[in-house]
């Protein structure tokens, strides 16, 4: 993602703090989001998603696209921005599982787990636990497909990780868990959720306000003009116009009702799984909570 996607801005204690995620699938939410336009102090810092998702929960970051498990994780401490998030109705292309055989012997050997996700590791345990009645041994290793697939009989990559190793993958089957999920559940799978921390939106409600209004505005001229995302995909990561194309008109980035009951499974199977420890309930700005 280039400079014209956000300006990263020197330090100030009092500005409001905005996780950047450099994965192609979060682009159009910034691509089109200019903080010096936006009447509000503000400071965009780059992370990835496990160490955005940290730094939230730990109030060095302010808001962001964090995964939807550490929201779950979490979920007392944020409130949700009602029309952005990264979700999906079947098939994602960026939450891959790549197997060196069939995915029911692989479920019953070693899966390696990329460290640089959150939902999507969890969906996996939880499709793997609740669809297949399967307890494969997990480890945990950076994204090198080739690395994890030495340790493993399967291997899971996310985001921009994984769309390069399918590109380049000749010899494993891949499945997309985007749409596993769907084909098992029926529902949309929502894997990051646009959050902000509470106590922010009391000390900042105006701006807050200003904030969201610029990020919807920069999803839908994304969603109304791809073709920049399109070009700037092919030039810094790869690959063809037509898989761009084709990548961002599968994602979707509201999180109306559909999305929600989708997200609400996925936390009600994290729940009886124990991956998380407690039932989660959606919190949702609104303009009302700005006073």
């Amino acid at each position: 993602m280039n400079q014209k996607m956000g300006t990263m801005s020197n330090h100030h204690p009092a500005a409001i703090t905005i996780g950047v995620i450099d994965y192609a699938n979060v682009w159009p939410l910034f691509y089109h989001f200019h903080p010096k336009g936006i009447a509000a102090d503000i400071e965009m810092i780059p992370a990835v998603p496990s160490g955005l998702n940290v730094a939230m929960r730990e109030g060095s970051i302010d808001m962001g696209p964090i995964s939807a498990f550490a929201y779950g994780e979490s979920s007392e401490q944020y409130s949700l921005f009602p029309n952005l998030s990264v979700s999906a109705h079947g098939p994602v292309h960026s939450i891959l599982l790549f197997l060196k055989k069939p995915l029911l012997e692989a479920l019953k050997g070693t899966v390696a787990l990329t460290t640089t996700s959150a939902t999507s590791v969890n969906l996996f345990k939880i499709i793997a636990a609740k669809f297949y009645h399967a307890a494969p041994e997990y480890v945990n290793m950076d994204p090198n497909l080739d690395k994890m697939m030495e340790a493993a009989d399967a291997a899971l990559l996310i985001g921009d990780h994984a769309i390069h190793a399918s590109w380049s993958n000749t010899s494993y089957e891949v499945i997309d868990l985007g749409e596993l999920w769907q084909q098992w559940t029926g529902h949309w799978m929502t894997f990051a959720v646009w959050a902000v921390r509470n106590e922010v939106i009391r000390k900042h409600p105006a701006d807050i306000r200003h904030i969201v209004e610029a990020f919807e505005a920069s999803k839908q001229l994304s969603l109304k003009e791809p073709e920049p995302l399109v070009q700037e995909a092919v030039q810094t990561i790869g690959g063809t116009e037509d898989y761009w194309r084709h990548y961002f008109s599968h994602l979707h980035y509201d999180f109306d009702r559909p999305q929600q009951e989708g997200l609400q499974l996925y936390f009600q199977y994290a729940f009886e799984l124990g991956l998380i420890d407690h039932k989660v309930q959606f919190e949702l700005w609104s303009e009302n909570m700005v006073g």
